[in-house]
């Protein structure tokens, strides 16, 4: 598998799960980077819409929702140093 250039965000493609699913699979990567990496999340949950980023401000990790089309979010989130 070709390593993935530094900078680039994975993608976290949680369409099809609800609530809590998408934060816990979110946090579950998050777990596993280093402080500064980031993942772009694709949600497809109405409740994502607030859980996602209400997680990342109590977790200290930093978020910004990048687009919308019907019925689905995209967010980038970028961990922060505490630990998911």
């Amino acid at each position: 598998m070709p390593e993935r250039p530094q900078n680039t965000p994975l993608t976290l493609d949680t369409r099809g799960y609800r609530c809590p699913l998408p934060v816990i699979r979110l946090e579950a990567r998050l777990r596993t980077l280093p402080q500064g990496a980031q993942v772009t999340v694709i949600a497809d949950d109405p409740v994502a819409t607030v859980d996602i980023p209400h997680f990342c401000r109590e977790a200290g990790h930093n978020v910004t929702r990048l687009e919308s089309a019907p019925g689905i979010c995209v967010f980038l989130v970028t961990r922060g140093a505490k630990s998911a």
